[in-house]
Order: structure tokens, then C-alpha cells, then sequence
């Protein structure tokens, strides 16, 4: 009985979620509706969908499930880095938004021409797809959980409603639903984590039943939560569903402020997942890890706060991978379609592609998710791919007048080539095992774009935004220290 409570609420839930899906669609007139919500979102909106957006399957069941495993009360570093990362972002906001970009490759392609946009945008897009997958298969743990339902079945169902109400609004779907999700997951969770504790006997009888070790507040160790800072503000500044908002703030002021209150609306959500991953622990040994949030919530919860927690967990996987499919396709789009397509789509048609392309994306981010069934080593991997290389270029762009177009490019090639490398080396050498691929892939980027950049400036070689991949002018050409 008291599953089919749970079910029931988050039925309403999610007809709720397709029901402002459905408001949204009315409140598109064009491709700039669809992809940037029109530019007009305020600081709460703009904070909001940030925050849902990366507060995601991830955040909430990798991170019970990390504590239910290897990381303990640790795994909550996994949001606090994020928080981080977001406020490290608000530095660079107000240069996102007076861009007046739609897309991460669109800013590469105007600084360093059409290779480096073409690659940029190739990296964002699989990186995006495969953060959908992460998503959609947080969801389904849920489902599988409560429904009794095999986990195929619970993927395919979950991918269906999230591509569902993404195609019919796009991003003022997005940002409608994720300001409902933001604040059903931050109540939610924190509403339920002490219900929790109590009725696995207090705190005190969580902790007996704990291994040892498990309450280490830094046991994944300093060198993890550094490269997760630096992983997460790289991630942040140049991921297209991070980026994609920011461009959608009403004004360089207000994607300030809704970044910087975005992170710390994550830092102090960080360590509710952590804590009820710890109750899972003590109360159900030897459960699958992905499992443990969904356990807990059944298990220990009366079913109407059941139902408000998996609501608040499925609200930060679907607002996520909404974001996710969306990203990916505004770059195909924007970057990757009018580079193979002889003639101009008209804004009409441009709309009625970004919609296939969503379906065309959520069916692939499906099949990823059966064939993966991980959480964050999945996110981790996206992030180095998409970050690893543009970071440099991508971020000079913003905030220098002019820059090397070939310092751009090699950045982008040197920076991603290292990052998988160091992805794929033998985790026995103790640099590759104790530093993440995207400190050394960053670093490598950074000096490559750095060392060119100073010898093209010596040679008067910097160009500027207005730089087109074939312009040669004398006016564009002239030297120019950053």
C-alpha cells in the first residue's frame, strides 16, 4: 500500500512536469525562445535552473550511493567542489552573457575559426549525450526500485518522459520545471534526511553499525577534492547546459548573482545525499550501491515523504538530463549543421530540426544507459572529454581582446589528447591513480595556448572576436597585448 502511495505522488509529479512542458510550448515563437528561454531569465530563475541542472543524478544518487560505498560522509565533497566550481564561474559570467553566443563552439569558431569549432562542438555533444545517459540511468534506479520492474524497462520509461517534455517546451521547459525541481530537491532532501536518521534508531545507532573510517570527512583525500574543483569550474564555464543558462540571463549582473547564489544553494545541499547513503549503510548491508537512496526512502520513510524524496531525486535527474539533451542539440544546430548543409535553415525550420534532434539524442542517451549502468565514473569521464581541451581557448576568448587563432586549436588538441591519455594509462603509476586526467589535460592546454599565443603576438598574428576563419585584413592582424 504504501508503495503505491509513493507511486501515485510521483505520477502527479511528473504529469505536473509535462504539464508545464506544455504551458512552455506556448511561450515559444522562435529558435531563440527554444534554445536561450528568450534571454530573459532573472536571478532566482537563472540560480534555479543552474542549480537543478547540476544537481543531478550525480549529486544525489551517485553521492548516496559513493557513501554507501568506498567514499563515506566524504562523497559530499562531490557537491561542495561543485558549489565551488559554480562561484569560480560568477568571475567569468558577466563575459558569457555579453558574448551574445548561443553555444560553447560558437565563441571558439569566432575567435579560432571553423577546425576548432568543429572539434569543440564534436567533444561537447558526445559529452552531453553521455551526461544524458548518467541521468536517465539515476532515474531509472528509482523506478526499478519502487515499481519492481527490470532495469531495462526502468531506463526506457524514464528516457521517454524526459525527452518527452524537453522537446515540447526546450528551455523554457527547462528553466520552468527545473525552478519547480530546485526547490522540491533542496526541501525534499532536507526534509527527509532527519525522518531518516530517526527511524533507523538516531544517529548514535547509524554510527555504531558504520565500518570504520566511513565518517572521514576528507577520506577521498585532498588531492580528489582539488581536482574536483578544478574539474567542476572547468566543466562549469565551458559545458553548453551550464553555459547554455548563463547566455539566458536577462543581463551580465543578473548571471552574476544567480551563479554565485546557485553555488551556495549547492554547497549547503552537499551532504544530505551523504548522510542518508550512511543510513542505507548501517541499515541495509549489502544492497547494490545505486541502490541505497531509493532503499532508504521506501524502507524508513512514511510513503508521503517517500514520495516527495524520489520526487525531489527524480526532479535533479530529469532537470539535468533535459538540460543535457537540449545542450546537445543546440550545437548541432548551431555549430555542426550549418558547416555540412548547403544552404540557411529558416527560423522555422531551424525550431522543427532542434526538436528531431532532441528525440534523435534521447534515444541515443537511452542506449548508452543500457549499456552503461554508471553514475559518476560516467560524469567524470564526460567532463574531462567536453572540458580538457576548449577550457583554455574557450575561456582567453572570453576574456582577452585579441588571441592567437592557432594557439586556439593546438590548445584544443594538445589539452583533450592528454586528458584521454591520462584516462586510459595504467592506473598502477601512482601519478596517473592519485591525479585526475583533468588537472595534467588543463595544464597542457593552457601552456600550449600560452606559448603560441606570445609568439603569434610577437609576429602581430592576434585577430578579435569579429575574426572570421578566413579573415587576413591588416585591421584584424594588428598586435595587441591582452
Amino acid at each position: 500500500m504504501s508503495v503505491n502511495t509513493i507511486v501515485v505522488i510521483m505520477a502527479v509529479y511528473l504529469a505536473g512536469m509535462i504539464g508545464i512542458g506544455l504551458y512552455a510550448r506556448s511561450r515559444i515563437s522562435n529558435t531563440e525562445d527554444y534554445h536561450l528561454a528568450g534571454r530573459r531569465l532573472g536571478v532566482l530563475m537563472t540560480a534555479g535552473t543552474l542549480a537543478a541542472t547540476e544537481i543531478g543524478g550525480g549529486s544525489s544518487v551517485g553521492v548516496a550511493s559513493k557513501a554507501y560505498g568506498s567514499w563515506g560522509l566524504s562523497a559530499g565533497w562531490y557537491v561542495v567542489c561543485a558549489g565551488i566550481g559554480i562561484l569560480l564561474v560568477s568571475f567569468v559570467a558577466p563575459a558569457l552573457r555579453r558574448s551574445m553566443a548561443t553555444t560553447v563552439p560558437e565563441v571558439i569558431g569566432r575567435r579560432y575559426g571553423v577546425p576548432s569549432q568543429v572539434i569543440t562542438a564534436l567533444l561537447g555533444a558526445v559529452a552531453l549525450v553521455a551526461l544524458a545517459a548518467v541521468q536517465i540511468t539515476a532515474t531509472a534506479t528509482i523506478v526499478a526500485t519502487l515499481g519492481g520492474v527490470e532495469m531495462r524497462t526502468a531506463i526506457i520509461a524514464s528516457g521517454v518522459a524526459v525527452v518527452f517534455y524537453t522537446w515540447l517546451g526546450g528551455m523554457w521547459s527547462v528553466t520552468l520545471t527545473d525552478f519547480v525541481q530546485f526547490f522540491l530537491i533542496v526541501f525534499g532532501f532536507a526534509i527527509a534526511a532527519p525522518f531518516a536518521i530517526s527511524a533507523a534508531g538516531g544517529w548514535g545507532s547509524v554510527v555504531d553499525r558504520l565500518p570504520p573510517g566511513q565518517l572521514g570527512f576528507t577520506k577521498i583525500g585532498w588531492p580528489t577534492i582539488i581536482s574536483l574543483i578544478v574539474l567542476y569550474f572547468m566543466t562549469f564555464s565551458t559545458g553548453q547546459e551550464a553555459v547554455q543558462r548563463y547566455y539566458s540571463a536577462k543581463s551580465p549582473r543578473v548571471a552574476v548573482w544567480g551563479s554565485v547564489l546557485c553555488g551556495l544553494l549547492m554547497a549547503a545541499y552537499a551532504f544530505i545525499p551523504a548522510l542518508l547513503g550512511l543510513v542505507a549503510r548501517a541499515q541495509f548491508p549489502g544492497i547494490p550501491e545505486n541502490n541505497a537512496l531509493a532503499t532508504v526512502a521506501v524502507e524508513l520513510l512514511n510513503p508521503v515523504l517517500a514520495g516527495l524524496l524520489l520526487s525531489a531525486v527524480i526532479s535533479a535527474t530529469l532537470s539535468s538530463a533535459s538540460g543535457d539533451l537540449l545542450g546537445a542539440a543546440t550545437i548541432y544546430v548551431k555549430d555542426l549543421h550549418p558547416r555540412m548543409a548547403k544552404t540557411a535553415l529558416s527560423d522555422a525550420a531551424e525550431l522543427t530540426l532542434s526538436r528531431l534532434l532532441v528525440l534523435a539524442v534521447g534515444v541515443v542517451a537511452i542506449v548508452i544507459a543500457l549499456a552503461s549502468g554508471q553514475i559518476i565514473p560516467l560524469l567524470v569521464f564526460a567532463f574531462t572529454v567536453r572540458s580538457a581541451g576548449p577550457f583554455a581557448a574557450f575561456i582567453f576568448g572570453l576574456l582577452w581582446r585579441r588571441t592567437s587563432r592557432l594557439a586556439g586549436l593546438a590548445s584544443i588538441i594538445v589539452g583533450t589528447v592528454v586528458g584521454l591519455w591520462w584516462k586510459i594509462a595504467d592506473p598502477a603509476v601512482p601519478v596517473v591513480k592519485s591525479i585526475d586526467a583533468i588537472i595534467p589535460a588543463s595544464l597542457a592546454g593552457v601552456a600550449v595556448f600560452l606559448a603560441i599565443h606570445l609568439i603569434d603576438r610577437s609576429r602581430g598574428r592576434l585577430v578579435g572576436d569579429s575574426a572570421g576563419p578566413h579573415a587576413t585584413t591588416a585591421h584584424q592582424a594588428v598586435q595587441q597585448t591582452p
